[in-house]
Parts: C-alpha cells; sequence; structure tokens
C-alpha cells in the first residue's frame, strides 16, 4: 500500500514538474516567441507524452492516477476501496504542491523569473484567460473535459480494453483536453495539478482554485456513470464441475 501511495505522489510531482513546467516557459517567459499556437501544443504534447511514460512505468504499482478526478471516477466504478481512495487523494495533493514547488525552486534561479509576472502555469478565467471567459463558461469546460478524459481512462483500462495500447490512448485524450483548454480556462481537468502552482501563485490563481478542484470532480461524476451505462456486461464463465457434485445428466 506505501508503495501505491508514494507512485501516486511522486508521479503527480513529476505531471506538474515536467508538464507545468512547460506551460510557464511558454507562456510565462515567452520562449515559444509569439505564436500561441506553438505554446498550445508544446504544452498539450507534454501533458499527454509525460502522463504515457507514467502509465508504463507506474502503472503496474498503483494504476496511475495521477489525478484526483480520474481516483473518483474509479471509486465510482468500483475498481477501488474508498479508504485506498483517499490515500490516493493525499498522496496527490501532496505531489502537486511539492511538484510546484520545485519548479518554483528551479525558475526562481532566473533573473527573469517572477511569481505576479511569470506565474507558474496556473489555470483562471476572467481576466485569467486567454478568451476571458466567465465563470460559468469556465465550469462547463472543465465538466467536459474531464468526463472525456476520465471516461477514457475508464474506458481503456476496462477487462475489454487491449493494456498494451492504453497508455498510448490516455495520453492522446489528456493531449486532445488540453489543445482546446488552453485557451479558455489552461486546462486542469486534475485538481492537484491546479492545486500546487495556485498555492505557490497566490492572488487571483489561488482565489479561483476553487473551480479547478470541483468542476474536474463532478466531470469525474459524470465519466463514471457514462461508463457504467455504455460498458458492455461483462460475460462470466461457468465453473468446471467438481468430483462431489458432477453434471447432471441429460434425460
Amino acid at each position: 500500500m506505501i508503495r501505491r501511495f508514494a507512485a501516486e505522489l511522486v508521479g503527480t510531482l513529476l505531471l506538474v514538474y515536467f508538464a507545468v513546467g512547460v506551460a510557464t516557459l511558454s507562456f510565462g517567459f515567452g520562449v515559444t516567441g509569439r505564436s500561441l499556437s506553438a505554446g498550445v501544443i508544446a504544452t498539450a504534447l507534454t501533458f499527454g507524452l509525460v502522463l504515457l511514460v507514467l502509465v508504463y512505468a507506474i502503472g503496474p504499482i498503483s494504476g496511475c492516477h495521477v489525478n484526483p478526478a480520474v481516483t473518483l471516477g474509479v471509486l465510482l466504478a468500483r475498481r477501488i476501496t474508498p479508504f485506498d481512495a483517499v490515500g490516493y487523494w493525499i498522496a496527490q495533493f501532496i505531489g502537486g504542491i511539492a511538484g510546484a514547488l520545485l519548479l518554483w525552486a528551479t525558475f526562481a534561479g532566473s533573473p527573469l523569473y517572477g511569481r505576479s509576472t511569470v506565474g507558474l502555469g496556473t489555470d483562471g478565467w476572467g481576466a485569467a484567460s486567454m478568451i476571458r471567459i466567465n465563470l460559468g463558461g469556465a465550469f462547463l469546460t472543465e465538466v467536459v473535459l474531464t468526463a472525456l478524459f476520465v471516461f477514457a481512462v475508464l474506458a481503456m483500462t476496462s477487462p475489454a480494453a487491449i493494456a498494451s495500447v492504453s497508455g498510448v490512448a490516455i495520453g492522446l485524450a489528456l493531449t486532445t483536453v488540453h489543445l482546446i483548454g488552453i485557451p479558455i480556462t489552461g486546462t486542469s481537468v486534475n485538481p492537484a495539478r491546479s492545486l500546487g502552482p495556485a498555492l505557490v501563485v497566490g492572488g487571483t490563481a489561488l482565489s479561483q482554485v476553487w473551480l479547478f478542484i470541483v468542476a474536474p470532480m463532478v466531470g469525474a461524476v459524470v465519466a463514471a456513470v457514462a461508463h457504467t451505462f455504455l460498458q458492455p456486461p461483462t460475460k462470466e464463465t461457468p465453473l468446471p464441475p467438481t468430483e462431489d457434485h458432477p453434471p447432471a445428466e441429460e434425460p
């Protein structure tokens, strides 16, 4: 159990450090220049590729949730116990905060960095959104994007899925939601990913972070309900007869 929680903590830390790091470099430091599309694509691909690697690296240990919304979806699908889910949530939030602190310590070594000017890849609405989306639009966006992502995770980890390609599909699903979500809210779909950077930056990011905790969890509920309704029933294989109870003879 400790190894599973540790895997979730380290996995979430790495996701935040690398993926949020690229988001900060692209939109905070402006290393991708004036091309908004370049920054969106670079950030979306990083989120997807890091998750793809983590699925194969720590998936056999913990299932590689690295996201409280995914854990909620798995819990509602009855694939994990409530006790394990709480442990996963604690580990994921600790990992998200630790990853943000490590990333901040990295960027603090640059004379160009400032928390109020460069930020740390935080999510937001209103003035914090590229398209100035309002609160309602931001909430709806996060619910829909998270529902798609968690649904993909549940589908690709079901008994009917092809396990060898599940990591690729899950990574591409996260890339896809970021391609549309980054210009709208910055894309959370992961409360741990949003809380860590918001705690470091503070200000508007911290005052708005509640939405990026609540909305993804709502999206996870939607995904779990949809998956439960749509998944094909599992066929049970009849047990072979035992010596004590031989099969009944046909008349």
